[in-house]
């Protein structure tokens, strides 16, 4: 039996290195394409190892690139947004995004509030596991600030023991409230991106009739936040339309083949 094992444990030795090394081949194979201007090649290859090895913000980084240079704005924006999900401190796919996006049709308006927005970009500023990480250091300190407090004799440093642990309270709750706030963001699949080159929303859940039923026109790369969905019975290619709102004045059906989940 023990020799079983050993030839059990020797085989998957092989095997996870070679799917290792597969992957890898793949990843330096789109490298080399992208290098020789084959962008096309590259975005199918940098697809595949992301599909052989999982998520990555790098890959997803260079697909995002290898997309842009196909001319490919809408899933370039995807790829740059999937790129910051897993890593907010990716500077170069946050450049990269806020370029592309400098060069969409679509310039929309305001979306959420004020204090929402504000929070949002606190939380892009860095990765949940960060603020889990503030979160979890300003509630030890916390914890030695209170001992201050408690057993201390002077009554300056029981003061500042006090006061510190109340500040270190709040450091906490925000942190976490940032913490959480970034971990739903990043596994939430309500956002997509217009992929087509335009397409004309509607407002009800099917295709246009005519004149009257045509909310208005959105171009490639402009992003959407999803509200509600509805299957079509009678499409048999498993087609939805989505209920979006692009911002605080504009909201409409879109089809599911139009845009794509960041």
């Amino acid at each position: 039996m023990k020799r079983h094992i050993i030839y059990i444990l020797a085989i998957l030795g092989f095997i996870v290195p070679s799917a290792d090394c597969r992957a890898t081949d793949i990843i330096e194979q789109a490298d080399s394409a992208y290098t020789a201007d084959d962008f096309a090649t590259a975005a199918r290859l940098y697809t595949e190892a992301i599909d052989s090895i999982g998520s990555s913000a790098t890959l997803y980084y260079n697909l995002g690139n290898a997309y842009y240079r196909m001319g490919n704005l809408g899933k370039a924006i995807v790829n740059y947004e999937r790129s910051l999900r897993l890593d907010p401190t990716n500077q170069d796919a946050r450049e990269n995004l806020a370029f592309v996006n400098a060069r969409i049709t679509d310039q929309i308006g305001d979306s959420g509030t004020f204090l929402s927005n504000t929070v949002d970009n606190i939380v892009a500023s860095a990765h949940p596991d960060t603020w889990g990480l503030i979160a979890l250091s300003s509630f030890i300190l916390m914890l030695g600030a209170i001992a201050l407090y408690v057993f201390a004799s002077n009554v300056a440093i029981r003061k500042t023991g006090f006061f510190g642990g109340l500040i270190l309270l709040a450091v906490t709750i925000i942190a976490n409230i940032l913490a959480f706030r970034g971990a739903g963001k990043a596994q939430s699949h309500t956002t997509a991106i217009v992929i087509e080159p335009s397409t004309i929303l509607s407002t009800s859940p099917r295709q246009p009739k005519d004149r009257s039923e045509e909310a208005f026109l959105l171009h490639e790369g402009t992003k959407v936040e999803i509200l509600d969905s509805v299957a079509v019975p009678a499409d048999t290619t498993g087609r939805k339309w989505y209920d979006v709102s692009v911002d605080n004045s504009h909201r409409a059906w879109i089809s599911s083949d139009a845009i794509e989940k960041i």
